[in-house]
């Protein structure tokens, strides 16, 4: 095995850097300085953290456009989309520094025998993040950020094509003022990676990516009695019914499906089209995808840049061969283009059922699936036959109907209605199913890994 990560901008195919791999001695090391610091930070006023967390967030901004371009660099995203992410990093700590005192504030209780009740918010200790490449600030940031605020340390295993961005977010949080070791970058491999959640002084272990990655991390923590949240796969599905906006629904759902390259967990990915605006959809949403153009992602003209990494592009490659082995028809693109980089095309597949990696799989990447539905009840029914509950939309000029199919029939984490969103800070994000459990955002992430401790002053 190579004692070294190395990072390849994807839109060339060419390296950018090498990192040494941190020995297993280093890492054990970095754990317990890690601890040694979040023991003077719990014991910092929550004040005080707020005024650091709220600095962070103002070096996101003077850092936007270098550490955008070296997110483009790493794994290909728009550039515009890596100063949109920025700008998220920047809410996120503007939001959690003016929130989290109010959060994590005692709550007294007049308990029913008379006495008195006090519920105290205590850090839990060491959180252990393993975070994925699509957005590889905000994904650390979502989690760090809160639990920073609530007192905790971090420890980051980043992925490995995006090594860079992860010393990045070091640099810009200890600039801050964050104190050493307090955000730990671990450069290290799966193996070293176990070792680390099974450590004492890990109190919490926060996962994003795959539902079959999540599964083993969350084996591994529950054998060490170590609270987990993983927010894991998707196959989110966008509703169109019968008196929706089609051109809205089009021009969303095209948005959707390509934002940050379709390398995002809550992209819309199935749309489900009821069959009385079906051709009407079908053809502007085909029209629109197959006039995407895809290139160097640094030029403000590309609409789509290169997968992040060769093996992802081959992945969905695949997948899509296998739908249409499977009886699914190609509507645009689907075939591997030619030239330097990892780019797939805006791809449609229609005819999409059930047995084809476009219906039960997720596509990470530009590819959208089509599926006709009879009516409205047919739609929902396909909407929730998946093993995936993470995000989904719907598609309705009456308000009200939408919302009641949010809340009582659409089994998903978030619903967007009439649009297309990524996270909101102010709201929880997290799914159901085999998309995960536990949530973020909204003052929800900021109680996930802290010890809800119960004082009791009976009489």
């Amino acid at each position: 095995m190579s004692d070294k990560v190395t990072t390849i901008n994807p839109a060339t195919g060419k390296e950018i850097k090498s990192y040494d791999l941190m020995t297993e001695e280093q890492t054990l090391q970095a754990v317990e300085n890690c601890h040694k610091a979040f023991e003077n930070w719990k014991a910092t006023p929550i004040e005080e953290r707020g005024k650091i967390i709220k600095k962070i967030g103002e070096k996101f901004k003077e850092h936007q456009e270098e550490f955008a371009q070296l997110m483009t660099e790493e794994m290909g995203k728009l550039f515009k989309h890596g100063k949109q992410e920025l700008d998220l990093c920047a809410g996120i700590c503007e939001y959690t520094a003016a929130t989290g005192p109010q959060e994590l504030a005692n709550e007294e209780i007049d308990l029913q025998n008379g006495g008195k009740g006090i519920v105290t918010y205590s850090p839990l200790g060491v959180i252990y993040g393993i975070q994925p490449w699509n957005f590889p600030a905000y994904q650390v940031v979502r989690y760090s950020i809160v639990n920073l605020m609530a007192g905790n340390g971090i420890l980051l295993k980043h992925a490995a094509n995006v090594t860079g961005s992860a010393l990045k977010l070091k640099e810009i949080y200890e600039e801050a003022g964050l104190p050493k070791d307090l955000f730990t970058v671990l450069i290290i491999d799966h193996d070293i990676s176990e070792k680390i959640i099974e450590h004492d002084l890990v109190r919490g272990v926060t996962f994003t990516g795959s539902a079959g990655a999540g599964s083993k991390i969350g084996e591994q923590a529950g054998k060490n009695i170590k609270k987990t949240v993983l927010e894991l796969g998707s196959n989110d599905a966008y509703i169109v019914l019968e008196d929706a906006d089609v051109e809205l629904a089009v021009k969303t759902c095209t948005r959707g499906r390509i934002y940050n390259n379709g390398e995002t967990c809550v992209a819309a990915k199935r749309f489900i089209v009821v069959d009385a605006v079906y051709e009407e959809f079908k053809k502007g949403f085909v029209e629109r995808m197959s006039n995407i153009k895809h290139g160097d992602p640094m030029d403000e003209n590309s609409q789509l840049g290169p997968m992040a990494r060769k093996d992802l592009r081959e992945k969905i490659h695949d997948q899509v061969q296998e739908s249409i082995e499977n009886g699914a028809e190609v509507l645009c693109g689907g075939e591997l283009p030619d030239g330097d980089g990892y780019y797939y095309p805006s791809t449609v597949l229609g005819n999409v059922t059930p047995g084809q990696p476009a219906y039960d799989d997720e596509l990470f990447g530009p590819v959208a699936s089509l599926i006709k539905a009879k009516d409205q009840d047919d739609a929902m029914r396909i909407a929730n036959d998946s093993r995936f509950g993470l995000g989904g939309g719907i598609f309705s000029k009456d308000e009200d109907k939408a919302i009641e199919l949010a809340q009582n029939h659409f089994d998903t984490g978030m619903v967007f209605i009439n649009s297309f969103g990524l996270a909101q800070v102010d709201m929880p994000f997290g799914g159901v199913k085999d998309s995960g459990f536990g949530r973020e955002h909204g003052g929800f992430g900021i109680k996930e890994f802290v010890n809800a401790k119960a004082i009791n002053i009976l009489k």
